[in-house]
């Protein structure tokens, strides 16, 4: 039994603790009720009063002055005007310094001139059009015309050329090509030089013309030469077998194609010249080097390398101008055909006028101008440096004459402007944001108090002997002369505000187990009751005090929020040594309480 009375207890948590509550509440008052009055109890009684409660924290520290500021232009220039000097006391707006305006100042003029053209603009579009002015459209219609035709008639005179182009090349390809062939594998070599084997081939005759020891350079050059001419003639081949299918009525996608075949061919061809030349150079300076003959079919062979070298150059230039010609003549057919889509939007806008969307569109470009021109008169002025505040030069870095950039430091200032730095706890620090209002008292000036607003707090604490404190700056909302660097100051920071709600002593209200109650003063006499929030003394109570629960919310060190539970003007109790200390702080804002007998 007892068992389930337990679990049902623990299922119900909030109902039991008011049981529990009002058992203990119970017990109490009958307890008091059997024993007697022999020592009475003195109350304090105070009225639910409507008004404002404030939530603050506070600390102490010291004025300091606000940290150098270090001085940089927003542009880059010379300086052609220093007007202050080291120690010179400033105020705010003083002209420290000015940059050469020369460029500024043409920016400003082109941005205007810029203006009153996208301003022109925007008039004309907003003018009837005249007959000048369609006769001019259609004289610009008929030329884009003209220009698109010339454009297309190129393109088909390319395709002429580019068949020509390629028929000049394999006029002088194929002697390339067999040429090619024979500096490698022809036996020409062997057959005029009795030192050579007979069925040498001439690459095999130039490797054992050469000492053992000393092949390998010339082999690399000779496989080198093998891969370029094996590359090239299958290349060439194929290209050939394209170009006999080919004519010049062949369509312009064939011939196109071939072109870029006949280009890629050459420019191999090319390579494998290059290369047979660069291993025949090899063999001669080695030869030259051992003080041997240089063999007279070689130098033939170095006279005709040079001959496929022009060529296959010539060819290549040509096919690749035809190639070029081909690509802006299509991109000149492109151009003439968006300018004739232009055109003919733009001449059906002079016979209708102009749509919203063109005028939206200009008055856009005329607020791009504007937008610009003022940017170009900011730019000007920042070539003028001011001092931004009251302060004294500390340093000027900078002469008549110097370059400077955005990275360049002209002058260090030291603000005149005074601060409070104070050092708070890890939890109240906590409460804290940028932008709360702060109030700010002297010791040194007792009457004096100042009202400020936090504009830095540290990321990171200090800890000493395991406390942690964290650095908060706050500004002056006005400065005030008798205030000096060093002076000790204490802040009282705003951390939240409620205006016109309900509030009580925070000794008149008892909290046990997330449950708030108050003694409340049943008073249904209003001549009584008059008495109480008179501050009436001597007054006995007619019956106990009645428990009753309260929700709240807000709360500072020594009044609570109260939500519900209460209405303004109730009376609640309190012992007299639970409510010393909130009794003067509540007169000072309003509230009503009094000693009273029971």
């Amino acid at each position: 039994m007892s068992s389930k009375i337990f679990n049902l207890a623990i299922k119900h948590k909030f109902i039991t603790a008011i049981c529990i509550l009002v058992i203990v509440i119970s017990g109490y008052f009958g307890y008091k009720k059997i024993a007697g009055d022999e020592n009475p109890i003195q109350y304090v009684a105070a009225a639910v009063e409507r008004g404002a409660l404030i939530v603050s924290v506070s600390g102490s520290g010291q004025v300091s002055a606000s940290n150098q500021v270090d001085i940089k232009p927003k542009v880059s220039g010379d300086v052609v005007y220093v007007g202050v000097k080291n120690g010179q006391e400033l105020k705010a707006g003083a002209l420290l310094a000015q940059i050469d305006i020369g460029e500024a100042e043409k920016a400003v003029r082109d941005a205007e001139i810029d203006l009153e053209t996208a301003k022109l603009e925007l008039d004309k579009l907003l003018e009837s059009a005249d007959e000048l002015d369609l006769l001019r459209a259609e004289n610009d219609f008929v030329q884009a015309k003209e220009s698109k035709q010339k454009a297309e008639d190129n393109i088909i005179e390319a395709y002429e050329d580019a068949f020509n182009t390629i028929a000049d090349a394999f006029l002088d390809l194929p002697t390339v090509i067999t040429g090619l062939r024979d500096v490698l594998y022809s036996y020409e070599i062997a057959e005029n030089e009795i030192t050579i084997s007979n069925y040498s081939w001439n690459m095999s005759a130039l490797v054992n013309s050469v000492d053992f020891e000393d092949r390998y350079g010339l082999e690399r050059f000779i496989d080198s030469a093998v891969d370029d001419y094996v590359s090239a003639r299958k290349k060439y081949d194929e290209n050939f077998e394209n170009y006999k299918n080919a004519s010049r009525y062949s369509d312009k996608n064939v011939i196109e194609t071939l072109l870029n075949e006949t280009a890629e061919t050459t420019r191999a061809m090319a390579e494998a010249v290059k290369s047979e030349v660069n291993m025949l150079d090899f063999w001669i300076d080695y030869r030259s080097q051992e003080d041997l003959s240089i063999f007279g079919k070689i130098t033939e062979y170095q006279s005709d390398l040079k001959t496929y070298t022009a060529e296959t150059n010539s060819h290549l230039l040509g096919l690749l101008s035809i190639q070029r010609h081909l690509q802006d003549g299509r991109e000149n057919v492109l151009n003439a055909e968006r300018l004739i889509e232009e055109l003919e939007l733009s001449f059906a806008e002079l016979i209708t006028g102009a749509d919203e969307l063109n005028i939206r569109a200009k008055e856009i470009i005329v607020q791009q101008k504007e937008d610009a021109l003022l940017d170009a008169k900011e730019d000007l002025r920042h070539h003028y440096i001011y001092a931004p505040f009251g302060s004294v030069v500390a340093e000027i870095n900078i002469d008549r004459g110097d370059l400077v950039s955005s990275s360049s430091v002209i002058a260090t200032l030291i603000t005149q402007e005074k601060i409070a730095e104070i050092s708070l706890n890890e939890v109240d620090v906590a409460k804290l944001e940028v932008g709360q209002k702060a109030s700010l008292t002297f010791d040194a000036l007792p009457e004096l108090i100042i009202s400020g607003e936090v504009i830095e707090v540290d990321a990171v604490g200090q800890v000493s002997q395991g406390v942690v404190s964290y650095g908060v700056k706050i500004s002056f909302d006005i400065e005030d002369e008798m205030v000096k660097s060093g002076m000790s100051v204490t802040a009282d920071i705003i951390t939240d505000a409620r205006r016109n709600v309900l509030v009580l002593p925070n000794s008149a209200i008892i909290c046990k187990e997330d449950i708030c109650y108050v003694e409340l003063v049943d008073v249904d006499d209003d001549e009584y009751r008059e008495q109480l929030l008179a501050g009436s003394s001597d007054i006995n109570l007619p019956k106990e005090p009645k428990l009753q629960i309260v929700e709240v919310g807000l709360s500072n060190d020594l009044f609570t929020e109260i939500i519900s539970g209460l209405e303004q003007g109730d009376i609640v109790t309190s012992t007299t040594n639970q409510i010393i200390q909130a009794q003067k702080a509540s007169q000072n804002q309003g509230f009503q309480m009094m000693k009273i007998r029971h």
